[in-house]
């Protein structure tokens, strides 16, 4: 008798187990495999949206890098920076006897040249003298009369300190030297040139004081 009343009473193990199998919360048609297949796409929707941002950053760069190229070809006039910009030839060096380059503007602002320091002030450049001072920084005014413009020396001391070797060496000084041809005053910078009538011209100032020291991309 008693058998019979666990029989009528018990639930049969092989029972429990089809149960779990088939509708259990642990089974495969269960809750555990929905939750599954719901991380799954918030991960494939995660993975979309960062290879988007990635292929978005990398069209802006490669956008930006080609109309930066476009405005250094030439001769731009939209640059917020003083004076003419001409495009950067680089400042290559030129072995002994080498041919030079077709430089771009007249003073030379840039190109491969013969190292050259300037050691006096006052006196007539070379195209590798400007082109190695323009390198380091320096900030070259020609002017083109026999003696320098009156007031011009004056005007260089309120702007920069006074012509050394040793400070031209670094691109820490203004250097003045006649030119011929120069129609008042032509003021110099690395890739840069402003042509003003005299050392009181308005924006003389303002291209020396932005120029000076900064001298070819990645010299310093």
């Amino acid at each position: 008798m008693p058998e019979v009343g666990e029989r009528r009473g018990g639930r049969a193990p092989g029972r429990r187990r089809r149960v779990t199998a088939r509708g259990g919360p642990d089974g495969p048609g269960g809750r555990g495999s929905v939750s599954d297949s719901r991380l799954v796409r918030v991960i494939e929707v995660l993975a979309i949206v960062v290879a988007s941002l990635a292929l978005s950053v990398g069209l802006i760069v490669l956008v930006s890098g080609y109309f930066t190229s476009r405005d250094q070809a030439g001769v731009s006039g939209g640059s917020d920076a003083p004076g003419q910009a001409y495009a950067d030839l680089g400042h290559g060096v030129l072995r002994p006897g080498e041919p030079r380059p077709a430089y771009n503007s007249n003073p030379p602002t840039s190109g491969a040249h013969l190292p050259a320091a300037v050691t006096r002030d006052g006196v007539a450049l070379s195209d590798d003298q400007l082109l190695q001072a323009l390198e380091v920084g320096d900030v070259v005014i020609f002017y083109g009369t026999r003696q320098p413009p009156a007031g011009l020396e004056a005007f260089t001391h309120t702007v920069a300190p006074a012509f050394t070797p040793a400070l031209a060496a670094i691109g820490e000084t203004v250097i003045v030297a006649p030119r011929a041809g120069t129609d008042g005053l032509t003021a110099v910078a690395w890739a840069h040139l402003l042509s003003v009538q005299g050392p009181s011209s308005p924006g003389l100032g303002d291209f020396v004081s932005f120029w000076l020291g900064r001298g070819a991309p990645g010299v310093h």
